[in-house]
């Protein structure tokens, strides 16, 4: 689902709209030191490769919509805040290594906005979807329709970190509708058995 506003599609929704982020910019500090203290073994290459190469990884706490318990376990406080937040249905950090971009592709998820709350975000890093781009911010969150062609930079010479969500759409009631690439798929499947 699009939003047009006269005559043209915005795909950066304001992020103010919703409630639980402003708990999410408030608790970012937190968030960002739970993601600083995990291990870099910790994180998992994505699986859709063919985007990005070697650079994009990421930490699941959340997939298919249910809780990664050993992840959750090591990040307490940010699992606690994403738990508020209703309609979950992917969550964890995803951390871009310097010199990385993942290149043009459209999401699969219909029912639900995506969420970066940047965490630690040197300079050159960027989102663009459809014909916008924006900046990360430490401490602010960008939302945006995944299933608009999207692609992200990291144009510096440091690893950029963000906790990205997933969440229902206010008009939807369920996310189980989206079909999720099969190596997805058993990449959430692998990741609820840890």
């Amino acid at each position: 689902m699009l939003i047009v506003y006269l005559g043209l599609m915005i795909m950066f929704i304001e992020a103010s709209k919703f409630s639980f982020v402003k708990e999410l910019e408030a608790n970012w500090e937190i968030i960002r030191d739970e993601f600083l203290a995990l291990p870099n073994d910790s994180f998992d290459p994505w699986v859709q490769q063919q985007m990005h190469g070697q650079g994009w990884s990421v930490f699941g706490l959340y997939a298919l919509g249910n809780r990664v318990e050993g992840a959750c376990v090591k990040c307490p406080q940010t699992a606690k805040l994403v738990e508020n937040i209703g309609g979950i249905s992917l969550a964890g950090f995803s951390l871009l290594a310097p010199h990385t971009h993942i290149t043009p592709h459209v999401g699969w998820a219909n029912n639900v906005y995506r969420l970066h709350l940047g965490l630690v975000v040197p300079p050159d890093c960027r989102l663009r979807v459809a014909s916008e781009t924006r900046y990360w911010e430490e401490g602010k969150c960008l939302i945006f329709d995944d299933t608009a062609e999207h692609e992200a930079w990291n144009d510096s010479a440091q690893y950029r970190g963000t906790l990205m969500l997933d969440f229902l759409r206010s008009d939807i009631c369920s996310f189980t509708e989206d079909m999720v690439p099969d190596d997805v798929r058993q990449y959430a499947e692998q990741l609820l058995k840890r």
